[in-house]
């Protein structure tokens, strides 16, 4: 058995993809994430509400090792991620997906050519009948075949959100990272990107965590919800519990 199939048996048999705790980061005399726990199970939507400079983003960013943390442990898939190495970092890379707020699209690419880049380059893969398979597959996903040979500049920001979700999820990762998604988005825009997210968890049993302060956008997608604020985890449960708080900051979320 090969070292990659033991680590997902691991975490297969804990439930567990990720698991967090006791983590703590400053920026100089900043203390951003003060003693953060949290755990995301198998095929799991955990929702992370908060608002703007809680410390959210952040926690991600160590999740994928872009920061490292000053204490506490990050494992994912059973591997300490400060600890790995920089090959070993990417090879965990590639089974996470990143959906940025922006969709992070390159645009002197065609909707075509910004899906085939990642299956070329991290990949490798050569096969045209293959890329154009996969190509088809994820745009029949996500709900825009005939935006194949459009320029991101021809996209709604909806769409831009829905073909960077695309380019991210053409990859086949086990974790979903969603910083966001519904930021500058209209309300109908936000509910169908909101539903996508929840249709990628069940067409491709991925786990994910989804960073917002869009009360809508979690009602929709969570299986749990934890609210941060000042760094810390003030709050846990369903969206149904968490309606029903009586802590003044968490019920101001659901109002």
């Amino acid at each position: 058995m090969s070292n990659e199939t033991k680590t997902k048996s691991k975490a297969e048999d804990s439930g567990s993809v990720i698991k967090i705790t006791g983590l703590a980061k400053s920026f100089g005399t900043n203390e951003v994430l003060k003693d953060i726990s949290l755990e995301l199970r198998k095929e799991e939507n955990l929702v992370i509400l908060g608002k703007s400079g809680t410390g959210k983003s952040v926690t991600i960013k160590c999740i994928v090792g872009l920061l490292t943390q000053d204490k506490g442990d990050v494992k994912v898939f059973d591997e300490e991620v400060d600890q790995l190495s920089e090959e070993k970092l990417k090879a965990l890379r590639i089974r996470i997906g990143f959906l940025f707020q922006s969709g992070a699209l390159y645009d002197s690419m065609t909707v075509r050519e910004n899906l085939e880049f990642p299956l070329r380059r991290v990949l490798k893969l050569s096969d045209k009948s293959e890329i154009d398979k996969r190509v088809k597959e994820i745009l029949d996903g996500v709900g825009l075949p005939d935006a194949i040979d459009k320029m991101p500049s021809e996209l709604s920001g909806g769409m831009r959100k829905r073909i960077g979700l695309a380019r991210t999820m053409i990859l086949k990762p086990e974790i979903m990272l969603y910083d966001e998604p519904t930021t500058g988005l209209d309300p109908i825009t936000s509910k169908e990107i909101s539903e996508l997210i929840q249709s990628m968890k069940k067409n491709y049993h991925v786990s994910s965590i989804i960073i917002t302060h869009d009360i809508a956008c979690a009602k929709i997608t969570a299986d749990r919800i934890l609210v941060m604020d000042s760094g810390t985890v003030i709050a846990e449960g369903s969206f149904d519990e968490l309606e029903k708080s009586k802590d003044k900051l968490v019920n101001s979320f659901f109002k």
